[in-house]
């Protein structure tokens, strides 16, 4: 899914190529898609788009009279942008309002948003079809999708340690949280708590005040050079190549390859659709975290460090 620095990367492309420019027409292909009826979406033909904004994970395009567009691309949903060509000599499968326009394809397509300047047309992977548009009207509409997590780059220490200590979880779950935190997920929680030095399974509320001073500013450090850096890939072209798994990373999507800071395998815990990358020795003194599935199949066998995880697959291969 898509976190903070790609919505981030997102938001500046879409403000060179939309803001001040005249939404024509949605094209919906995805029944699924839109999660509202009103106000329709049909009223959003004709505005102009007036401000950009994030919330949470989820983009916001404002409209004239104000309408927002509350786009949520969830886990597979990406987006495209297609600069407005001239319209090639009309025919039967050229002519009419959509002439120059690119296609609509289900079922990686879903919805196209054609603008005075181009289109923006909006894809998801996969067959679960999470992604959802909302269509609602000012302040008070926007509020009512937001879960309300802690904007951590413009929030204090003090406001970071509050939100942190308010509920006793593990700090894997506390941050991609959306009710705790905003724009974290699956992908950079594991990057920020390597950065930290923490495990993924440490309990909020046990944390001492230094650990919670060095998780703040692993957030920052993380988040900020991510969005720099993706920043300098895309180099002013829209971004294209959105992804949870990035060259770069230090542990997420890096099971069994070497840390880049002590060069120890890294670790995981799977669970449902995600999974949790560790490195044992920077995080969590050598232990290794059980990952259930594998500790139900294993049980007494499973290994608790890394001696005995080389013990074991040693043990394999005789």
């Amino acid at each position: 899914m898509p976190e903070l620095p790609d919505i981030t990367i997102y938001l500046e492309a879409l403000e060179k190529r939309i803001l001040g420019q005249t939404l024509e027409a949605v094209r919906i292909v995805s029944p699924f898609l839109l999660r509202t009826a009103d106000p329709p979406l049909a009223s959003a033909a004709g505005k102009k788009v007036l401000q950009l904004r994030r919330l949470g994970k989820r983009i916001c395009i404002g409209l004239e009279d104000e309408l927002w567009l509350v786009l949520h691309l969830m886990i597979a949903g990406r987006l495209h942008w297609h600069p407005l060509k001239p319209a090639p000599r009309p025919n039967l499968s050229t002519s009419g309002a959509n002439a120059g326009r690119p296609k609509v394809s289900p079922p990686r397509g879903l919805a196209s948003f054609d603008f005075s300047s181009g289109s923006l047309l909006w894809t998801e992977a996969g067959s679960k079809k999470r992604a959802s548009l909302h269509v609602v009207s000012g302040v008070t509409g926007l509020r009512s999708l937001d879960p309300g997590g802690l904007e951590i780059l413009t929030a204090t220490s003090e406001q970071f340690t509050a939100r942190l200590l308010s509920a006793n979880h593990t700090l894997k779950r506390a941050l991609s949280d959306p009710h705790l935190f905003s724009g974290i997920g699956n992908a950079y929680s594991d990057e920020i708590l390597w950065e930290a030095k923490l495990s993924p399974l440490a309990l909020t509320q046990r944390l001492q005040a230094l650990d919670i001073q060095r998780l703040y500013e692993a957030i920052r450090i993380t988040l900020t050079g991510w969005t720099d850096r993706l920043r300098a890939e895309s180099a002013g072209q829209f971004p294209e190549k959105v992804t949870a798994f990035r060259q770069g990373m230090a542990v997420h999507g890096r099971y069994k390859q070497p840390c880049p800071r002590c060069s120890t395998p890294i670790q995981r815990i799977r669970y449902a659709d995600n999974e949790t990358n560790y490195c044992p020795t920077c995080q969590t003194s050598g232990k290794l975290l059980a990952d259930r599935a594998l500790s139900r199949l294993l049980r007494e066998d499973w290994p608790r460090s890394l001696d005995e995880l080389d013990l074991l697959i040693s043990q394999k291969r005789q």
